[in-house]
Parts: C-alpha cells; structure tokens; sequence
C-alpha cells in the first residue's frame, strides 16, 4: 500500500483514473463499480484513499451509492454549449437522448429594485417582467432560473410560449433579436430553497450562472440568475483563435 505517500494528489490521482473509465466507457451508466477493496488492490493504495476518492466523484455527480448494495454510475451528465446560440434548450437535451421539459412556475410583473434597475438600466419603479422557471433533463429538476426583463419592451409574456424557448418568443412576438449574451459562471451552495427547487440536499455545490443579454442596438433586454445542478450539468467553452 502506499500510505506513506497518500494524501489530496493520490486521491485526486484516482478519482481522475476513474473518471477516465467512465468517459471511455468502461464504466457504463447504472453499471456496479468494483468493491474499495477491489479498487485498492486495482490501484495498491489504501481503503482510506478509495473511499476518499468515490466521496469526491458522489459528491460531483459521477457516481451514486445504495445503501447496503454499493457504488454505481450516474446517468451521463447534461452538456450544455456556452458559445453556441444556434441551438435552445430543448434542442441541446434532444441530441443527448434526453426529454427536456420546462416549466414556469410565475410570471409577474413587479417594480425595478435596485439590483435589476442597475441590470437592466431602469429608473427604480420602473415596471418588469419577473419570471420563474425550473427547466428538466428526463424529469429530473435540472435548473431552476429568474429571469427579469423591462416590461414595456416585453408586455405581452406568455406563460405557455415560456415553457418554449423564451429568446425565439421575444424575437417572433416583439421582434427582438438577441445579439449576444455576456454571462459569469460561479459555484453557488445550494441554500434551502435552491434545495427544494431542484432536489438537492443544503450544501450540494452547485453552478451559478449570470446572464445579461443584449439586443441588436446595445440594449439590454434580460437578465437571468440561473442555479444548475453539479452533479447533473457539465458546459463546453470553446475557443476559435
């Protein structure tokens, strides 16, 4: 065994081997992983250092355990592309396999405060469109989002044509082409209403996305807070030099 020598790296180090199994697919969805005990002669490292290594890889979605049965994988993670824009929601779940579904949970109108009046380059009072919604992969709660836009561009909201895609609503309904969005990406712990939104546990880390989104003329039309799942949402970045 190698306890003299174990610590973060080596448990880092096996985590990461096995992640690579399961991205070569040698470890297949819902299929039983090998015992600790068979990982540690598999690796010759200690119990302490597999059991550290399957908490990290549970923790962030890979696997999931049963009680009193074992260790097995998790559904392949959602994959969602930040630089594309050609394809919605729905259509990026479709090409994986997956049924996406979005519903909206309200639809209000309220008054600029003053985080979405500085977002949104409003006067405070102005009025705004606040809508809430929980987008899912297989039935599974996903995402839950708060989207805010200024309602004298966008008065007419329609739940039913939210639970499409909203940009396509606002560009066949308003004319208003989406030019580009500006968006942060930052770890979020799951609070306890995050928790009851999207079914996980208080504490589960989580990706918070920020979105601004800009029409064709410069203005801003929508800004969005967005909570992912971890252990249920991957994103691809990619870069043309």
């Amino acid at each position: 065994m190698k306890d003299a020598h174990e610590g973060k790296a080596l448990h880092s180090h096996i985590k990461e081997e096995i992640i690579q199994l399961i991205k070569n697919g040698e470890y297949k969805p819902n299929m039983q992983l090998p015992t600790e005990a068979e990982f540690c002669s598999k690796f010759n490292v200690s119990r302490t250092t597999i059991r550290t290594a399957l908490q990290q890889l549970t923790l962030e979605g890979y696997v999931y355990r049963k009680q009193g049965r074992g260790t097995f994988i998790a559904e392949n993670k959602v994959s969602q592309t930040l630089t594309s824009t050609i394809d919605n929601y729905n259509e990026q779940l479709k090409t994986q396999g997956k049924k996406p579904k979005i519903k909206v949970l309200s639809l209000d109108v309220i008054p600029a405060e003053s985080t979405i009046e500085k977002a949104l380059h409003l006067k405070t009072g102005d009025p705004v469109n606040k809508l809430e919604r929980i987008r899912y992969s297989d039935d599974v709660p996903l995402q839950y989002e708060i989207a805010y836009l200024p309602w004298f561009k966008t008065p007419g909201l329609n739940k039913e044509e939210c639970e499409k895609s909203l940009y396509k609503f606002l560009e066949t309904q308003f004319n208003l082409k989406i030019k580009r969005t500006v968006e942060t990406i930052e770890l979020f712990i799951a609070d306890e209403t995050i928790s009851e939104k999207i079914r996980v546990k208080v504490g589960t880390p989580c990706f918070k996305i920020e979105t601004t989104a800009y029409l064709e003329d410069g203005t801003i039309i929508e800004f969005s807070k967005a909570i992912f799942r971890g252990d249920k949402a991957s994103f691809l970045v990619e870069r043309t030099y």
